[in-house]
């Protein structure tokens, strides 16, 4: 029976594709310059949530801070 050696797991830089090790230092990217690519997509705003976040307590926190404002202000 032949013996299986272990590789390693080679993953694709999101930027431009090319191969990367996850031991890599600049994983998951292949170099530096294509992760301050994609940082300069997401500060251009190329890359968005497409998906509100849905947190009861913030909504709870958010709607609470409203009407407090509101309470204050007539009180005064």
């Amino acid at each position: 029976m032949a013996v299986r050696k272990k590789s390693a797991k080679v993953l694709r830089c999101p930027t431009c594709g090319g191969l990367v090790l996850i031991g890599s230092e600049d994983f998951p990217f292949c170099s530096d310059r294509c992760r301050k690519i994609d940082l300069g997509k997401w500060a251009m705003g190329v890359y968005k949530i497409s998906s509100p976040v849905v947190d009861p307590e913030l909504l709870e926190d958010l709607g609470g801070a409203g009407t407090s404002r509101g309470k204050d202000s007539d009180d005064y």
